[in-house]
């Protein structure tokens, strides 16, 4: 009887179309050279998108060389920017080991000095306690949170040796606010209190540090077909997060605009996790 009350309402679900959310567009980022990972799509290459069209030149790393050599071509496409307003480069962030040498490559091989750094890359996916298996744990702390952590002080270290004042914003989550019985969201929790840290160490050389925490957002890594439907049962607001709302933020906080907002999560999640817990299971 479930089984056939779902398939009901699946089969009368009336789908929407995605909502037209307008870009932020300006000269909010003139000069500013940043630095993205996981950049090559969802959340990552919106901000890549927003950041460019505000005049800064985009760095984007992520693990697949075609992945990120398409989203060059597209970014340079929908932005009508020049082709060195957007450079591509290979870097996994699970890989701590190799961070140092891979980041210091890619700066030196830029005219830019880079001032704001999206820490972006992550994964997903897990099962919840008492069923998580050791292997998922490793993985997902070792990427969100342990490579986070290692990727920002690489960064640090080379915003402090060249003396720029500039922004660090990252990518959290909004499972941050939920009870902690998965590796994800106690990844999302590390990163949250993380972003509390450096915002206070950073501050006096002029580092300005926040986190942005989406709810679920209308991206490959949530959401595999229909992507222009935004319909999410799960939310209050009955739809998923764009990639753009989240974007448009993020130029906002690494911007001139944001100047005051120092060491905070600004949480775009339609009300899900924030006045109720009802959202994505993961």
């Amino acid at each position: 009887m479930a089984k056939i009350k779902r398939l009901l309402k699946k089969m009368v679900r009336v789908k929407k179309e995605k909502i037209l959310i307008p870009t932020l567009e300006g000269n909010y980022l003139t000069g500013r050279c940043a630095f993205i990972t996981g950049g090559s799509s969802g959340i990552g290459y919106s901000i890549a998108e927003s950041f460019v069209k505000n005049g800064a030149t985009v760095i984007i790393t992520g693990r697949n060389n075609e992945k990120l050599e398409q989203a060059k071509k597209k970014l340079i496409a929908t932005c009508r920017c020049e082709d060195s307003k957007v450079i591509i480069a290979k870097l996994d962030i699970f890989k701590v080991s190799s961070l140092e040498k891979d980041f210091l490559s890619i700066s030196e091989s830029i005219d830019k000095k880079i001032d704001i750094f999206v820490n972006n890359a992550g994964v997903n996916g897990g099962t919840s306690f008492p069923n998580t298996t050791e292997e998922e744990y490793d993985k997902i702390l070792d990427t969100n949170l342990k490579g986070m952590y290692f990727m920002s002080q690489v960064i640090t270290k080379y915003m402090l040796e060249n003396k720029i004042e500039g922004n660090i914003l990252n990518i959290t989550s909004s499972s941050a606010l939920r009870p902690a019985i998965s590796p994800y969201i106690i990844s999302k929790w590390g990163e949250r209190a993380l972003t509390l840290g450096m915002a206070k160490k950073l501050l006096p050389y002029g580092i300005i540090v926040n986190g942005l925490a989406p709810g679920s957002t209308s991206t490959p890594m949530l959401k595999q077909d229909d992507f222009n439907d935004l319909h999410n049962e799960n939310t209050i607001t009955k739809r998923f997060v764009a990639p753009e709302e989240v974007a448009n933020v993020a130029v906002m906080l690494v911007s001139n605009m944001g100047k005051m907002i120092v060491g905070d999560t600004v949480y775009i999640t339609g009300g899900a996790g924030i006045i109720t817990y009802d959202d994505m299971k993961y």
